[in-house]
């Protein structure tokens, strides 16, 4: 089978012929159909000391069963977290870490929909919205901001405002259903948000915490780090909340799994609609990983093996 790999942080990702591995206790061998491509995969090809596997959001057909799955069986369409080898025509997957894809959804509405949608609704959940409120979304045209923007309105936001970096996504961005759209390097963000999820970081903390109404509330949970100064938050009475995706799925697994059937529930309602910037080939992975780090997408980033 095809796998992508690289060498040396930093170096060029190439395809390499190995052979199909096997399922050990607990795992899936899917035939992957879609593979979800993120900045943190991104960023650990640039900034690892040491080269990791390529992995993330598979979905594909169940080919082969680990001893101890009871949950599966072979010729079932799953979608889940690999982290292991990901990019590649077929891949292991956890049980644990897997869940069904409906009848009537394609693997790539799966890839697009259920992890960034997971984070996006555990982000949306920890700001505790109140209706009626106003929603500043960073990164609005993000695989996981553009559904955060959707999922704002869906949970009563009165107004909902995505941030971005380029004007040439104000248009992607309002047809999601964002009010207004602002660009990080505007003087002002508006009037002030009740809370903020914000999936940037580092320098972008800052007017994301001045952009928001007394007593609003920070949602950070992106892997760019930064810093906030105490007295910002202290002036106004303000509050930051980390939110960490694994901690949910391995410490509350009934609240994944509530999350996950309700993410589903509004794709068949028409209420949420995952976007897919583009589809590449196993081959084109290194312009895939372009698409994320030139913050150029629209929507998420897949590739198709």
């Amino acid at each position: 089978m095809r796998r992508v790999r690289y060498e040396s942080t930093g170096g060029p990702l190439f395809l390499e012929e190995v052979p199909v591995p096997r399922p050990g206790p607990g795992e899936l061998l899917v035939r992957c159909e879609a593979v979800g491509v993120t900045l943190p995969i991104v960023r650990k090809v640039t900034e690892a000391a040491e080269p990791v596997p390529l992995g993330g959001e598979l979905a594909g057909d169940v080919v082969a069963l680990g001893p101890g799955v009871t949950r599966f069986r072979t010729g079932d369409r799953v979608t889940g977290l690999c982290f292991g080898h990901g990019y590649a025509d077929f891949a292991l997957l956890r049980e644990d870490m897997a869940s069904p894809i409906p009848d009537g959804a394609r693997a790539v509405d799966a890839v697009a929909l259920v992890r960034g949608g997971l984070v996006a609704l555990g982000a949306l959940t920890a700001a505790r919205p109140e209706p009626g409120e106003t929603a500043l979304v960073t990164a609005a045209a993000s695989g996981v901001g553009h559904l955060a923007v959707q999922l704002a309105r869906v949970r009563g936001a009165g107004r909902v405002v995505g941030a971005v970096s380029d004007p040439a996504k104000a248009d992607f961005v309002r047809s999601l259903g964002a009010d207004d759209v602002v660009l990080y390097g505007d003087d002002s963000w508006g009037p002030p948000a009740d809370y903020a999820l914000d999936a940037v970081g580092g320098h972008l903390l800052t007017p994301a915490v001045a952009a928001l109404a007394p007593g609003g509330r920070l949602v950070a949970y992106s892997s760019g780090g930064g810093t906030i100064q105490a007295y910002d938050l202290l002036v106004g009475a303000k509050s930051v909340i980390g939110f960490q995706m694994r901690l949910v799925a391995q410490e509350r697994p009934e609240l994944y799994e509530r999350w996950r059937r309700e993410l589903w529930r509004l794709f068949a309602d028409g209420r949420l609609r995952p976007a897919v910037h583009g589809e590449f080939a196993l081959a084109d992975a290194a312009a895939a990983h372009e698409a994320i780090a030139s913050r150029s997408n629209l929507g998420k980033v897949v590739l198709r093996p």
